[in-house]
């Protein structure tokens, strides 16, 4: 069966990231571990808070990989030196993936009581309006038009 997409229509054009990027989100909106929360602190402030107890800043890794933020943690296996009666703190390696807008930044990160928040802020995009030429056959090389400007006006 073919899979028909919304951004398929000729009037879409050059959206295909977009739809790239939904599958992406698709793949990793069953992962459950860490649990997090995504908070706005500002008008443009977000912040990832991600519950990693257990885990040190030295087993923690964040990095910005093609406009995904991706958090890693993988702790130092002790377990030879320690005698279990009971374990119920996940302590197991994670990948935790999160799709940046064009444009977000990551303002910073740290670890407060056993949670990993993490800061991001969307600048404020300045609108932007560029004027096309349109050239014909009979006009190849755009005149340069001068203007005279009088300083005593």
């Amino acid at each position: 069966m073919t899979r028909v997409s919304v951004f398929s229509s000729p009037l879409l054009l050059g959206f295909d990231h977009i739809e790239r990027v939904l599958d992406r989100v698709n793949k990793t909106a069953a992962e459950g571990y860490p649990p997090y929360n995504i908070e706005q602190t500002g008008e443009h402030r977000l912040r990832i808070t991600l519950a990693v107890a257990g885990f040190s800043d030295e087993d923690l890794g964040v990095s910005v990989e093609d406009n995904q933020l991706v958090i890693r943690g993988k702790q130092q296996d002790d377990s030879a030196n320690r005698i279990y009666l009971h374990r119920g703190i996940a302590a197991r390696q994670f990948t935790r993936s999160f799709v940046l807008a064009e444009g977000i930044e990551v303002r910073g990160a740290e670890i407060v009581n056993g949670l990993l928040h993490v800061d991001l802020e969307r600048p404020v995009p300045q609108p932007k309006v560029t004027q096309i030429e349109i050239k014909t056959a009979a006009k190849k090389k755009p005149a340069l038009r001068t203007i005279d400007v009088d300083p005593h006006r």
